[in-house]
């Protein structure tokens, strides 16, 4: 696959750049290069190699899930230091 100027130029629109004729002709060529390069890539055949999801092995480090029974509230309240009406009693934040 060839890159053109036309290309070139769409690309440095999109990237906002600014580019002169002598530039745009290097990177046409550049990138033509890169693509015929990468293109080798699908001469290889891939038919026996897994997927890679992630470079490292990664497992769950969550523990169990357990259910549990909840403390009692006015076991909770005790570590409070104020409390009302059911609710944790907290400065005023403006």
């Amino acid at each position: 696959m060839a890159i053109d100027i036309k290309e070139v130029e769409h690309i440095a629109l999109l990237a906002r750049i600014n580019i002169s004729e002598k530039e745009k002709a290097e990177f046409a060529e550049q990138m033509t290069q890169i693509l015929q390069y990468v293109e080798k890539l699908n001469e290889l055949n891939t038919n026996e190699v897994e997927p890679l999801y992630h470079i490292l092995p990664i497992y769950n480090v969550f523990r169990e899930d357990n259910v549990v029974e909840s403390p009692d509230r006015d076991e909770l309240f005790a570590n409070a230091p104020q409390h009302e009406d059911g609710y944790y009693k907290v400065p005023r934040i403006l």
